[in-house]
Protein backbone atom coordinates (compact mmCIF):
# COMPACT_ATOMS: atom_id res chain seq x y z
CA UNK A 1 0.00 0.00 0.00
CA UNK A 2 1.67 3.36 -1.09
CA UNK A 3 2.68 6.05 1.27
CA UNK A 4 3.46 8.77 -1.29
CA UNK A 5 1.68 10.89 -3.66
CA UNK A 6 2.37 10.36 -7.22
CA UNK A 7 3.51 14.03 -8.89
CA UNK A 8 5.54 14.72 -12.10
CA UNK A 9 6.21 10.92 -12.47
CA UNK A 10 7.83 10.56 -8.94
CA UNK A 11 6.65 9.70 -5.44
CA UNK A 12 6.17 12.29 -2.97
CA UNK A 13 5.28 12.41 0.76
CA UNK A 14 2.66 15.13 1.46
CA UNK A 15 3.93 18.92 1.61
CA UNK A 16 2.81 18.75 5.24
CA UNK A 17 3.35 15.14 6.21
CA UNK A 18 -0.01 14.28 6.93
CA UNK A 19 -1.88 11.05 6.72
CA UNK A 20 -5.30 9.61 7.22
CA UNK A 21 -6.81 6.77 8.11
CA UNK A 22 -8.66 3.79 5.78
CA UNK A 23 -10.95 1.26 7.43
CA UNK A 24 -11.74 -1.84 6.62
CA UNK A 25 -15.52 -1.62 6.75
CA UNK A 26 -15.94 -5.47 7.43
CA UNK A 27 -13.63 -5.23 10.37
CA UNK A 28 -13.85 -1.51 11.62
CA UNK A 29 -9.93 -1.81 11.70
CA UNK A 30 -7.33 0.67 10.17
CA UNK A 31 -6.03 -0.97 7.57
CA UNK A 32 -3.66 1.82 6.31
CA UNK A 33 -2.50 5.52 6.50
CA UNK A 34 -2.98 7.22 3.09
CA UNK A 35 -0.73 9.97 2.06
CA UNK A 36 -3.40 13.35 3.24
CA UNK A 37 -2.44 15.72 0.31
CA UNK A 38 -3.54 19.49 0.57
CA UNK A 39 -3.63 22.35 -1.21
CA UNK A 40 0.35 22.70 -1.71
CA UNK A 41 0.41 18.95 -3.18
CA UNK A 42 -2.39 20.22 -5.28
CA UNK A 43 -0.46 23.14 -6.49
CA UNK A 44 2.64 20.92 -7.40
CA UNK A 45 0.24 18.09 -9.39
CA UNK A 46 -1.45 20.80 -11.52
CA UNK A 47 1.78 22.39 -12.45
CA UNK A 48 3.27 19.15 -13.43
CA UNK A 49 0.10 18.53 -15.11
CA UNK A 50 0.60 22.16 -16.88
CA UNK A 51 4.12 21.46 -18.15
CA UNK A 52 3.18 18.03 -19.44
CA UNK A 53 0.70 19.38 -21.26
CA UNK A 54 1.75 22.85 -22.43
CA UNK A 55 5.69 21.60 -23.58
CA UNK A 56 6.02 18.02 -23.00
CA UNK A 57 5.42 15.23 -25.81
CA UNK A 58 2.06 13.56 -24.38
CA UNK A 59 -0.43 15.75 -26.34
CA UNK A 60 2.26 16.09 -29.30
CA UNK A 61 2.07 12.26 -29.78
CA UNK A 62 -0.13 11.01 -32.09
CA UNK A 63 -3.20 8.92 -30.58
CA UNK A 64 -1.64 5.63 -32.14
CA UNK A 65 1.53 6.45 -29.74
CA UNK A 66 -1.30 6.97 -26.56
CA UNK A 67 -2.94 4.24 -27.54
CA UNK A 68 -0.06 1.90 -26.54
CA UNK A 69 0.40 3.15 -23.02
CA UNK A 70 -3.54 2.42 -22.45
CA UNK A 71 -2.70 -0.56 -23.63
CA UNK A 72 -0.40 -1.38 -21.76
CA UNK A 73 -1.98 -0.17 -18.64
CA UNK A 74 -4.73 -1.99 -19.40
CA UNK A 75 -2.48 -4.84 -19.51
CA UNK A 76 -1.01 -4.46 -16.16
CA UNK A 77 -4.17 -3.98 -14.70
CA UNK A 78 -5.09 -7.62 -15.84
CA UNK A 79 -2.09 -8.82 -14.74
CA UNK A 80 -2.70 -7.74 -10.86
CA UNK A 81 -6.85 -8.08 -11.05
CA UNK A 82 -6.78 -10.45 -8.08
CA UNK A 83 -4.67 -8.02 -6.25
CA UNK A 84 -6.35 -5.11 -7.03
CA UNK A 85 -9.45 -6.91 -6.26
CA UNK A 86 -8.70 -7.15 -2.67
CA UNK A 87 -7.93 -4.18 -2.10
CA UNK A 88 -11.23 -2.97 -3.39
CA UNK A 89 -12.75 -5.38 -0.90
CA UNK A 90 -10.50 -4.31 2.20
CA UNK A 91 -11.36 -0.25 1.60
CA UNK A 92 -14.88 -0.80 -0.37
CA UNK A 93 -15.98 -3.90 1.13
CA UNK A 94 -17.77 -5.19 -1.78
CA UNK A 95 -18.12 -9.05 -2.50
CA UNK A 96 -14.50 -10.26 -4.20
CA UNK A 97 -16.47 -11.40 -6.96
CA UNK A 98 -18.03 -7.86 -7.81
CA UNK A 99 -14.70 -6.41 -7.29
CA UNK A 100 -13.12 -8.84 -9.59
CA UNK A 101 -15.56 -7.78 -12.26
CA UNK A 102 -14.81 -4.17 -11.49
CA UNK A 103 -11.52 -4.69 -12.23
CA UNK A 104 -11.83 -6.59 -15.79
CA UNK A 105 -13.97 -3.54 -16.72
CA UNK A 106 -11.29 -1.19 -15.54
CA UNK A 107 -8.97 -3.24 -17.95
CA UNK A 108 -11.83 -3.02 -20.68
CA UNK A 109 -12.06 0.43 -20.41
CA UNK A 110 -8.51 1.25 -20.93
CA UNK A 111 -8.69 -0.96 -23.73
CA UNK A 112 -11.42 0.70 -25.31
CA UNK A 113 -9.93 4.23 -25.24
CA UNK A 114 -7.06 3.35 -26.98
CA UNK A 115 -8.88 2.16 -29.99
CA UNK A 116 -10.82 5.55 -29.69
CA UNK A 117 -7.22 7.28 -29.47
CA UNK A 118 -5.94 5.25 -32.69
CA UNK A 119 -9.34 6.77 -34.70
CA UNK A 120 -8.17 10.08 -33.93
CA UNK A 121 -5.69 9.87 -36.27
CA UNK A 122 -8.16 8.94 -38.87
CA UNK A 123 -10.09 11.28 -38.87
CA UNK A 124 -7.93 13.89 -37.42
CA UNK A 125 -10.19 17.13 -39.17
CA UNK A 126 -13.57 17.35 -40.61
CA UNK A 127 -14.31 19.46 -44.09
CA UNK A 128 -17.48 21.98 -43.41
CA UNK A 129 -19.41 22.75 -46.89
CA UNK A 130 -19.94 26.74 -46.45
CA UNK A 131 -22.17 28.75 -48.30
CA UNK A 132 -19.54 31.20 -49.74
CA UNK A 133 -17.22 29.38 -52.51
CA UNK A 134 -13.83 31.71 -51.65
CA UNK A 135 -13.90 30.11 -48.38
CA UNK A 136 -12.91 26.80 -46.53
CA UNK A 137 -13.62 25.23 -43.68
CA UNK A 138 -12.16 22.39 -41.36
CA UNK A 139 -12.79 21.44 -37.88
CA UNK A 140 -10.11 19.99 -35.14
CA UNK A 141 -10.67 18.40 -32.33
CA UNK A 142 -8.00 18.76 -29.98
CA UNK A 143 -8.03 18.05 -26.07
CA UNK A 144 -8.67 20.40 -23.75
CA UNK A 145 -5.91 20.50 -21.61
CA UNK A 146 -5.58 19.84 -17.85
CA UNK A 147 -8.41 17.79 -16.45
CA UNK A 148 -8.92 17.08 -12.67
CA UNK A 149 -11.21 14.31 -11.81
CA UNK A 150 -13.15 13.85 -8.50
CA UNK A 151 -13.95 10.21 -7.78
CA UNK A 152 -16.49 8.45 -5.52
CA UNK A 153 -15.59 5.27 -3.07
CA UNK A 154 -18.48 2.72 -4.54
CA UNK A 155 -16.54 1.71 -7.38
CA UNK A 156 -12.60 2.87 -6.70
CA UNK A 157 -10.62 2.11 -9.99
CA UNK A 158 -13.98 1.63 -11.99
CA UNK A 159 -14.58 5.27 -11.59
CA UNK A 160 -11.02 6.05 -12.07
CA UNK A 161 -10.75 4.68 -15.42
CA UNK A 162 -13.98 6.06 -16.57
CA UNK A 163 -12.04 9.66 -16.69
CA UNK A 164 -8.10 8.70 -16.62
CA UNK A 165 -8.73 6.80 -19.86
CA UNK A 166 -10.65 9.21 -22.30
CA UNK A 167 -8.79 11.65 -20.90
CA UNK A 168 -5.27 10.42 -21.44
CA UNK A 169 -6.85 9.33 -24.81
CA UNK A 170 -7.67 12.84 -25.77
CA UNK A 171 -4.32 14.02 -25.08
CA UNK A 172 -5.03 15.93 -22.19
CA UNK A 173 -2.86 15.52 -18.82
CA UNK A 174 -4.67 14.96 -15.70
CA UNK A 175 -4.81 15.08 -11.59
CA UNK A 176 -6.83 12.37 -10.03
CA UNK A 177 -8.26 12.72 -5.70
CA UNK A 178 -9.56 9.99 -5.37
CA UNK A 179 -12.43 9.20 -2.12
CA UNK A 180 -10.31 9.43 0.90
CA UNK A 181 -12.55 6.37 2.35
CA UNK A 182 -11.09 4.16 -0.27
CA UNK A 183 -7.75 5.35 -1.70
CA UNK A 184 -5.85 2.42 -2.31
CA UNK A 185 -6.11 1.07 -5.66
CA UNK A 186 -6.19 5.00 -7.22
CA UNK A 187 -2.40 5.16 -5.91
CA UNK A 188 -1.85 1.69 -7.23
CA UNK A 189 -2.64 3.46 -10.72
CA UNK A 190 0.42 5.73 -10.53
CA UNK A 191 1.85 2.51 -9.49
CA UNK A 192 1.15 1.28 -13.37
CA UNK A 193 1.59 4.34 -14.91
CA UNK A 194 5.07 4.69 -13.53
CA UNK A 195 5.71 1.04 -14.99
CA UNK A 196 4.40 1.23 -18.12
CA UNK A 197 6.64 4.51 -19.15
CA UNK A 198 4.15 7.45 -19.10
CA UNK A 199 5.64 10.42 -19.27
CA UNK A 200 6.38 12.76 -16.24
CA UNK A 201 2.84 14.46 -15.41
CA UNK A 202 0.39 13.00 -17.41
CA UNK A 203 -1.22 11.21 -14.52
CA UNK A 204 -0.93 12.58 -10.91
CA UNK A 205 -2.72 11.19 -7.94
CA UNK A 206 -3.43 13.22 -4.61
CA UNK A 207 -5.23 11.32 -1.76
CA UNK A 208 -6.43 13.43 0.69
CA UNK A 209 -9.89 14.65 2.74
CA UNK A 210 -12.37 16.66 0.27
CA UNK A 211 -11.82 20.23 1.74
CA UNK A 212 -8.06 19.84 1.71
CA UNK A 213 -7.51 18.11 -1.67
CA UNK A 214 -10.48 18.13 -3.52
CA UNK A 215 -11.55 21.67 -2.99
CA UNK A 216 -8.25 23.20 -4.17
CA UNK A 217 -8.26 21.13 -7.04
CA UNK A 218 -11.77 22.30 -8.11
CA UNK A 219 -11.08 26.20 -7.61
CA UNK A 220 -7.43 25.44 -9.12
CA UNK A 221 -7.24 27.89 -11.91
CA UNK A 222 -4.42 26.02 -13.39
CA UNK A 223 -6.45 23.52 -14.76
CA UNK A 224 -8.85 23.75 -17.75
CA UNK A 225 -11.73 20.83 -16.95
CA UNK A 226 -13.33 19.34 -14.01
CA UNK A 227 -14.76 15.53 -14.06
CA UNK A 228 -16.59 14.78 -10.71
CA UNK A 229 -18.83 11.86 -10.05
CA UNK A 230 -20.57 11.99 -6.47
CA UNK A 231 -23.55 13.89 -4.64
CA UNK A 232 -25.51 16.63 -5.81
CA UNK A 233 -24.28 19.25 -3.15
CA UNK A 234 -20.71 18.23 -3.31
CA UNK A 235 -21.22 18.63 -7.49
CA UNK A 236 -22.83 21.72 -7.28
CA UNK A 237 -19.67 23.36 -4.90
CA UNK A 238 -18.01 21.53 -8.08
CA UNK A 239 -19.86 23.55 -10.13
CA UNK A 240 -19.69 26.94 -8.70
CA UNK A 241 -16.10 26.42 -8.35
CA UNK A 242 -15.71 26.01 -12.22
CA UNK A 243 -17.77 29.22 -12.76
CA UNK A 244 -14.91 31.41 -11.85
CA UNK A 245 -12.48 30.43 -14.39
CA UNK A 246 -15.43 29.39 -16.57
CA UNK A 247 -14.49 25.79 -16.51
CA UNK A 248 -15.50 23.01 -19.09
CA UNK A 249 -17.48 20.66 -16.50
CA UNK A 250 -18.95 17.25 -16.42
CA UNK A 251 -21.08 15.81 -13.73
CA UNK A 252 -21.91 12.61 -12.83
CA UNK A 253 -23.97 12.71 -9.90
CA UNK A 254 -27.60 11.26 -7.54
CA UNK A 255 -30.25 9.42 -8.88
CA UNK A 256 -33.68 7.67 -7.53
CA UNK A 257 -33.99 5.25 -10.38
CA UNK A 258 -37.37 3.63 -10.97
CA UNK A 259 -38.27 0.60 -12.10
CA UNK A 260 -41.71 -0.52 -13.57
CA UNK A 261 -42.96 -3.53 -13.83
CA UNK A 262 -46.54 -4.71 -15.64
CA UNK A 263 -48.54 -7.29 -14.75
CA UNK A 264 -47.25 -9.10 -17.57
CA UNK A 265 -44.37 -9.64 -16.63
CA UNK A 266 -42.16 -12.65 -15.14
CA UNK A 267 -42.50 -12.65 -11.53
CA UNK A 268 -39.01 -14.76 -11.33
CA UNK A 269 -37.05 -12.49 -13.39
CA UNK A 270 -38.46 -9.42 -11.85
CA UNK A 271 -37.40 -10.60 -8.37
CA UNK A 272 -34.24 -11.42 -9.60
CA UNK A 273 -33.83 -8.04 -11.69
CA UNK A 274 -34.90 -5.81 -8.60
CA UNK A 275 -32.82 -7.82 -5.88
CA UNK A 276 -29.62 -6.84 -8.69
CA UNK A 277 -30.77 -3.33 -9.14
CA UNK A 278 -30.39 -2.58 -5.45
CA UNK A 279 -28.34 -4.65 -3.55
CA UNK A 280 -25.60 -5.21 -5.91
CA UNK A 281 -22.68 -3.63 -4.75
CA UNK A 282 -24.95 -3.12 -1.03
CA UNK A 283 -27.00 -0.66 -3.12
CA UNK A 284 -24.17 1.79 -3.36
CA UNK A 285 -24.58 2.74 -7.25
CA UNK A 286 -26.05 6.13 -7.86
CA UNK A 287 -28.17 4.51 -10.47
CA UNK A 288 -29.34 2.11 -8.40
CA UNK A 289 -33.37 1.41 -9.15
CA UNK A 290 -34.12 2.07 -5.96
CA UNK A 291 -38.06 3.23 -6.26
CA UNK A 292 -40.02 -0.15 -7.35
CA UNK A 293 -43.33 0.81 -9.24
CA UNK A 294 -45.28 -1.95 -9.59
CA UNK A 295 -48.65 -2.93 -11.15
CA UNK A 296 -51.49 -3.35 -8.72
CA UNK A 297 -52.59 -6.98 -9.26
CA UNK A 298 -49.49 -8.31 -9.81
CA UNK A 299 -48.17 -6.67 -6.20
CA UNK A 300 -49.42 -9.19 -4.00
CA UNK A 301 -47.30 -11.83 -5.56
CA UNK A 302 -44.16 -10.12 -6.28
CA UNK A 303 -43.88 -8.64 -2.60
CA UNK A 304 -43.88 -12.78 -1.36
CA UNK A 305 -41.26 -13.48 -3.74
CA UNK A 306 -39.40 -10.22 -3.23
CA UNK A 307 -38.92 -11.44 0.47
CA UNK A 308 -38.48 -14.68 0.33
CA UNK A 309 -35.61 -14.14 -1.99
CA UNK A 310 -33.99 -11.22 0.00
CA UNK A 311 -34.13 -13.62 2.66
CA UNK A 312 -31.77 -15.83 1.38
CA UNK A 313 -29.46 -13.00 0.85
CA UNK A 314 -25.84 -13.97 2.05
CA UNK A 315 -24.63 -10.89 4.45
CA UNK A 316 -20.68 -11.00 5.03
CA UNK A 317 -16.82 -10.00 4.72
CA UNK A 318 -16.15 -9.44 0.87
CA UNK A 319 -13.37 -11.67 0.88
CA UNK A 320 -15.97 -15.18 2.13
CA UNK A 321 -16.69 -16.51 -1.42
CA UNK A 322 -19.91 -17.10 0.02
CA UNK A 323 -21.03 -13.26 0.83
CA UNK A 324 -23.47 -11.53 -1.93
CA UNK A 325 -23.97 -8.65 0.43
CA UNK A 326 -20.75 -6.98 2.07
CA UNK A 327 -20.80 -3.91 4.60
CA UNK A 328 -21.46 -0.44 3.96
CA UNK A 329 -18.70 1.62 2.81
CA UNK A 330 -18.45 3.78 6.49
CA UNK A 331 -19.40 4.20 9.69
CA UNK A 332 -21.42 7.78 8.30
CA UNK A 333 -22.77 6.17 5.60
CA UNK A 334 -24.19 3.34 8.00
CA UNK A 335 -25.39 5.78 10.67
CA UNK A 336 -26.84 7.89 7.91
CA UNK A 337 -29.03 4.87 6.13
CA UNK A 338 -30.23 3.77 9.28
CA UNK A 339 -31.54 7.11 10.44
CA UNK A 340 -33.48 7.58 7.13
CA UNK A 341 -34.91 3.96 7.89
CA UNK A 342 -36.01 5.05 11.38
CA UNK A 343 -37.29 8.35 9.68
CA UNK A 344 -39.30 6.46 7.38
CA UNK A 345 -40.70 4.15 9.89
CA UNK A 346 -41.80 7.01 11.94
CA UNK A 347 -43.67 8.55 9.15
CA UNK A 348 -45.59 5.39 8.02
CA UNK A 349 -43.70 3.19 6.08
CA UNK A 350 -43.91 -0.30 6.76
CA UNK A 351 -40.40 -2.67 6.66
CA UNK A 352 -41.70 -5.28 4.76
CA UNK A 353 -38.02 -6.74 5.40
CA UNK A 354 -34.56 -5.99 7.23
CA UNK A 355 -33.93 -2.29 8.25
CA UNK A 356 -31.53 -3.21 11.02
CA UNK A 357 -27.76 -4.77 11.84
CA UNK A 358 -27.59 -8.67 11.24
CA UNK A 359 -27.55 -10.32 14.46
CA UNK A 360 -24.56 -12.43 13.66
CA UNK A 361 -22.48 -9.33 12.26
CA UNK A 362 -22.15 -7.22 15.80
CA UNK A 363 -18.60 -5.83 14.11
CA UNK A 364 -18.65 -4.05 10.66
CA UNK A 365 -21.09 -1.81 9.08
CA UNK A 366 -23.48 -4.43 8.10
CA UNK A 367 -27.12 -3.64 7.01
CA UNK A 368 -30.35 -6.44 6.21
CA UNK A 369 -31.32 -6.10 3.17
CA UNK A 370 -34.39 -3.90 3.12
CA UNK A 371 -37.74 -3.88 1.75
CA UNK A 372 -40.13 -0.53 2.27
CA UNK A 373 -43.63 -0.25 1.84
CA UNK A 374 -46.29 2.00 2.67
CA UNK A 375 -44.36 5.20 2.16
CA UNK A 376 -45.70 8.44 0.92
CA UNK A 377 -44.97 10.24 -2.58
CA UNK A 378 -43.80 13.25 -0.90
CA UNK A 379 -41.61 11.21 1.74
CA UNK A 380 -38.25 11.85 1.71
CA UNK A 381 -37.15 7.52 1.63
CA UNK A 382 -39.00 7.55 -1.61
CA UNK A 383 -37.77 10.92 -2.88
CA UNK A 384 -34.21 11.22 -1.66
CA UNK A 385 -31.07 8.93 -2.44
CA UNK A 386 -30.38 6.44 0.41
CA UNK A 387 -27.22 5.18 -1.55
CA UNK A 388 -27.42 1.40 0.30
CA UNK A 389 -29.88 -1.58 0.43
CA UNK A 390 -32.79 -0.15 0.60
CA UNK A 391 -35.81 -0.97 -1.83
CA UNK A 392 -38.72 0.89 -1.49
CA UNK A 393 -42.17 -0.27 -3.33
CA UNK A 394 -45.34 0.69 -4.32
CA UNK A 395 -48.08 0.45 -6.73
CA UNK A 396 -49.62 2.07 -9.47
CA UNK A 397 -53.08 1.63 -11.89
CA UNK A 398 -51.96 1.76 -15.39
CA UNK A 399 -49.13 3.30 -17.46
CA UNK A 400 -49.99 6.86 -17.20
CA UNK A 401 -50.01 6.66 -13.46
CA UNK A 402 -46.73 4.53 -13.66
CA UNK A 403 -44.95 7.01 -15.76
CA UNK A 404 -46.28 9.96 -13.78
CA UNK A 405 -44.76 8.49 -10.60
CA UNK A 406 -41.41 7.68 -12.05
CA UNK A 407 -40.95 11.30 -13.95
CA UNK A 408 -42.00 12.91 -10.38
CA UNK A 409 -38.75 12.87 -9.20
CA UNK A 410 -35.59 15.84 -9.03
CA UNK A 411 -33.30 13.27 -10.42
CA UNK A 412 -33.12 11.36 -13.45
CA UNK A 413 -30.14 9.25 -14.48
CA UNK A 414 -31.57 5.68 -14.71
CA UNK A 415 -35.01 4.28 -15.11
CA UNK A 416 -36.28 0.46 -16.32
CA UNK A 417 -39.10 -0.94 -17.24
CA UNK A 418 -40.58 -4.70 -17.51
CA UNK A 419 -42.96 -5.98 -19.38
CA UNK A 420 -43.83 -8.91 -22.12
CA UNK A 421 -45.23 -6.20 -24.29
CA UNK A 422 -42.39 -4.80 -26.80
CA UNK A 423 -44.49 -2.17 -27.63
CA UNK A 424 -45.34 -0.86 -24.36
CA UNK A 425 -41.53 -0.91 -23.04
CA UNK A 426 -40.35 0.91 -25.86
CA UNK A 427 -43.09 4.00 -25.56
CA UNK A 428 -42.78 4.13 -21.52
CA UNK A 429 -38.91 4.11 -22.54
CA UNK A 430 -39.33 6.84 -24.38
CA UNK A 431 -41.89 9.01 -22.23
CA UNK A 432 -39.18 8.38 -19.06
CA UNK A 433 -37.01 11.79 -18.11
CA UNK A 434 -33.57 9.68 -17.62
CA UNK A 435 -30.51 8.93 -19.48
CA UNK A 436 -30.20 5.73 -19.17
CA UNK A 437 -33.07 3.95 -19.66
CA UNK A 438 -32.75 -0.56 -19.40
CA UNK A 439 -36.23 -2.45 -20.48
CA UNK A 440 -36.19 -5.91 -18.71
CA UNK A 441 -33.56 -5.80 -16.77
CA UNK A 442 -31.89 -2.97 -14.61
CA UNK A 443 -27.62 -1.80 -14.27
CA UNK A 444 -26.05 -3.35 -17.56
CA UNK A 445 -23.32 -0.73 -17.97
CA UNK A 446 -21.00 -1.07 -21.52
CA UNK A 447 -18.44 1.14 -21.91
CA UNK A 448 -19.26 1.64 -25.62
CA UNK A 449 -22.81 3.60 -24.26
CA UNK A 450 -23.13 6.82 -23.05
CA UNK A 451 -23.94 7.20 -18.89
CA UNK A 452 -25.16 10.16 -17.67
CA UNK A 453 -28.47 11.86 -16.15
CA UNK A 454 -30.86 14.45 -17.09
CA UNK A 455 -32.22 16.78 -14.53
CA UNK A 456 -29.96 17.08 -11.14
CA UNK A 457 -28.63 13.95 -12.02
CA UNK A 458 -25.58 15.83 -13.62
CA UNK A 459 -24.22 17.50 -16.90
CA UNK A 460 -22.27 15.39 -20.11
CA UNK A 461 -22.14 11.91 -20.41
CA UNK A 462 -19.13 9.49 -19.70
CA UNK A 463 -18.29 6.21 -21.79
CA UNK A 464 -18.39 5.62 -25.35
CA UNK A 465 -17.00 8.25 -27.97
CA UNK A 466 -19.44 10.86 -25.66
CA UNK A 467 -17.11 9.95 -23.38
CA UNK A 468 -13.64 11.11 -25.20
CA UNK A 469 -15.72 14.15 -26.24
CA UNK A 470 -15.65 15.37 -22.56
CA UNK A 471 -12.42 15.97 -23.32
CA UNK A 472 -12.01 17.55 -26.87
CA UNK A 473 -12.01 20.97 -28.28
CA UNK A 474 -13.35 21.89 -31.50
CA UNK A 475 -11.30 24.37 -33.41
CA UNK A 476 -12.86 25.41 -37.17
CA UNK A 477 -10.08 26.91 -39.44
CA UNK A 478 -11.30 28.88 -42.30
CA UNK A 479 -9.34 29.45 -44.82
CA UNK A 480 -10.08 32.61 -47.36
CA UNK A 481 -8.66 31.85 -50.89
CA UNK A 482 -6.43 34.57 -51.84
CA UNK A 483 -7.19 34.24 -55.73
CA UNK A 484 -10.56 36.55 -54.76
CA UNK A 485 -11.02 39.83 -53.30
CA UNK A 486 -13.34 40.42 -50.02
CA UNK A 487 -13.92 44.08 -51.31
CA UNK A 488 -15.21 45.59 -47.96
CA UNK A 489 -13.18 49.14 -48.42
CA UNK A 490 -10.52 48.34 -51.72
CA UNK A 491 -12.37 48.49 -54.57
Amino acid sequence: MQQKLFIDGQWHFPVQGGVFPVVNPATEEVIHQAPAGTAADIDLAVSAARRAFDTGPWPRMSGRERAGYLRAMAERITQRKEELARLEVLDNGKPLPEAIWDIEDTAGCFSFYANLAEELDERPEEAVALADARFTSKVLREPVGVAGAIIPWNYPLLMASWKVAPALAAGCTMILKPSELTPLTALELGVIAEEVGLPAGVLNIVTGLGGDAGQPLSEHSGVDKLAFTGSVPTGAKIMAAAARDIKNVSLELGGKSPFLVFADSDIEKAVEWIMFGIFWNQGQVCSATSRILVEETLYPALMQRLIQEAAKIRIGDGLDEATLLGPLVSSGQYQKIIAMIEQAREHGATVAYGGKRPEQHQIGYFLEPTILTDMAEDSIIWREEVFGPVVCVKTFRDEADAIRMANDSRFGLAAAVMSADEARCERVARALRAGIVWINCSQPTFTEAPWGGYKQSGIGRELGKWGLDNYLEVKQVTTFDQRERWGWYIK
